[in-house]
């Protein structure tokens, strides 16, 4: 039997949303981190740009908020804008005074100030960064502080498989319990239980053939989400960053933004730029569309990539501005100060998700999503750069702050702690020794989503792709049913339910909009006033926590 593992709060996932949440629980309750890599392994730890927050005396808070509701394309929810825009400047203060060292710049006055970047769709510079390799500078110092904090246990390698929930008659879930999850050592699935659980488990673009995002990003947590009886919203808006390193050794090697934020430029194989003949803003145009326009030309030329030209800088000022970026394109036999980088879009991130309140809950009770796994509300149809890692440390905050009002209160009344978590049965299925089914569908999955749900899409081409999910999730549900679980078939297991929603949501648009493009309605339904695509599942709960 599984050893049973009772925490106060249990964090799921490990980026700056899970980490900043869990610093600020430490000194309350007794938290767990749980991994399924190392504790440093997440989306965060590759960002390169920055964090978006107002910080020049010439931006202002409603220049921010307007940006990003002109990113959003009418979808965004603009109290939730305003919410996470206001706490901009004190979520970089917070992670200064952890330790993050951001770059700075000497003012008129002789003064060190934050150096800020410009990115696509900001009309100011306003991005806070550390050099090239912010996620990094982030992610790094927050695992030193949780690896010093006395009420955190850290379960590194630890793949969690699915909440436990009390449910009802009707089989609604009532309130969460805890979650089991897989020791990916030693085979082992073990128990844990908390009356709060947090979702920070990052979003779900490995669902397609290329993506700029680590092998972890299996879309985890939205699909033990919906399977716990969440609403989910906006999966139709997948972000894909314009200029992934096109080499077959860089899998998913990001050139950052920032990199045409300080005046990188696109270019064809034969040299001439393109970006003013798809948006009068250039190469600063929010990433839907410089990624439609990357992938229209390669498409109309047939080419392999386009190109994106930095040399006329000089190598002082790369070196300076991006040294991880230049060290690492060289790696691949690219000198970024000398001649154009090969470039391609990749699937990057996932604006939709889990539905979630401005304190973090989902419908279900005790249950807690942060960061990529969610949908808020800010990023409507189309995230603009640099406003993610603000996200996650805006609401990470948020949901600690009432989680531990939650925890407090329930101390005081001696309120009954939930049941736990039972121990994990599987003593009715077996081994299996034909892995290649996981491996098949795996490749299948992400090559059709890449050709039928990616940056173009139409009618035709999201029918082909729901009827080959509807195929490969009855096959990967009976295999899931009579087999040991394994880390490759529990990702595999999220991946199609995440294609699922993904697919279904594309489906209900009936227009272009951001991210979503479809050229059986290329143009925008302004007939009536835009709203989410939401997915209720089948047991939503009759009284649930957000409302």
């Amino acid at each position: 039997m599984s050893p049973q593992n009772q925490f106060d709060v249990l964090v799921v996932g490990s980026g700056a949303s899970g980490l900043n949440l869990a610093l600020e629980l430490a000194a309350f309750a007794r938290v767990a981190v749980i991994t399924k890599s190392e504790l440093h392994e997440s989306n965060t730890y590759y960002a390169q740009g920055g964090i978006a927050a107002v910080l020049d005396e010439h931006d202002s808070v409603q220049s921010h908020i307007a940006d990003t509701l002109n990113a959003g394309a009418g979808l965004c929810d603009e109290d939730v804008v305003r919410f996470i825009v206001e706490h901009g400047r004190e979520a970089i203060e917070k992670l200064a005074g952890y330790g993050v060292e951001f770059t700075t710049q000497t003012d008129a006055s002789g003064n060190a100030e934050y150096h800020l970047t410009r990115e696509g769709g900001h009309s100011h510079r306003r991005v806070v960064h550390a050099a090239d390799a912010t996620g990094q500078a982030i992610e790094t110092t927050l695992e030193d502080r949780i690896r010093e904090a006395q009420n955190v246990t850290v379960f590194e390698h630890h793949n969690a498989v699915d909440l436990w929930c009390d449910r009802d008659a009707q089989g609604r879930s009532k309130r969460v319990t805890g979650l089991h999850a897989l020791n990916t050592q030693t085979g082992e699935v073990r128990a844990f239980s908390a009356p709060f659980v947090v979702l920070a488990t990052g979003g779900v673009s490995k669902v397609y053939l290329y993506t700029s995002n680590p092998d972890i990003c299996t879309g985890d947590g939205i699909a033990m989400a919906w399977r716990a009886g969440c609403r989910v919203a906006n999966m139709e808006f997948t972000q894909f960053h314009p200029t992934c390193l096109f080499h077959p050794q860089a899998k998913s090697f990001l050139v950052s933004e920032a990199v045409r934020g300080e005046g990188g430029l696109l270019k064809r194989p034969d040299g001439t730029r393109f970006m003013d003949d798809f948006d009068p803003r250039g190469e600063l145009a929010p990433r839907d569309i410089v990624a439609r326009a990357i992938d229209h030309e390669m498409k109309r030329l047939g080419a392999d990539c386009m190109y994106l030209d930095i040399s006329h800088k000089g190598q002082a000022f790369i070196e300076e501005h991006f040294p991880m970026i230049y060290a690492n394109t060289k790696k691949y036999g690219f000198d970024m100060a000398k001649e154009p980088l090969p470039v391609v879009p990749a699937a990057h991130y996932t604006c939709g998700g889990v539905m979630v309140d401005m304190h973090g809950r989902t419908d279900v009770k005790g249950l807690y999503a942060i960061g990529e796994v969610t949908y808020t509300g800010l990023h409507g149809a189309n995230r603009m750069a640099s406003n993610s890692l603000l996200e996650c440390l805006v609401y990470s905050t948020a949901a600690a702050e009432d989680i531990r009002a939650r925890l407090h209160r329930a101390k005081l009344e001696a309120e009954t702690l939930p049941p736990q978590t039972p121990p994990w049965d599987e003593s009715n299925v077996t081994g299996s020794d034909e892995q290649v089914v996981i491996s098949h569908n795996w490749e299948e999955l992400r090559r059709f989503m890449w050709d039928y749900v990616g940056i173009v899409r139409t009618d035709k081409r999201l029918a082909r792709a729901r009827t080959r999910i509807d195929m490969l999730q009855a096959e990967i549900v009976e295999y899931y049913g009579n087999t040991h679980v394994t880390s490759d078939l529990l990702e595999l297991r999220n991946l199609a339910v995440c294609a699922e929603l993904i697919i279904r949501s594309a489906q209900a648009r009936k227009e272009s909009r951001g991210l979503h493009f479809t050229l059986d309605y290329p143009d925008l339904d302004d007939s009536h006033t835009p709203t989410p695509t939401t997915l209720m599942p089948k047991r939503f709960p009759a009284t649930n926590e957000a409302s």
